[in-house]
């Protein structure tokens, strides 16, 4: 498919609304699943950290208590 000029090319013969607006939810789409994915990402690095500190934390309690 060709086009004589870039406004024919945005127009496209008629059809730009639906076009365009495809490409436009499907950009929206990717970029929200990115930053979802980034959300998920450092919400889960942050709960491995805390667990580590927590396990860190009672190995420590536990080496301190007597042995039966």
């Amino acid at each position: 498919m060709a086009f004589d000029s870039f406004l024919e090319l945005l127009a496209m013969e008629g059809h730009a609304p639906y076009v365009w607006s495809a490409w436009g939810v499907t950009a929206l789409l990717l970029i929200g699943s990115a930053l979802y994915a980034r959300a998920e990402r450092r919400h889960l690095i942050r709960d491995l950290q805390r667990r580590q500190r927590r396990e860190q934390h009672a190995g420590r309690e536990n080496a301190h208590e007597p042995q039966a």
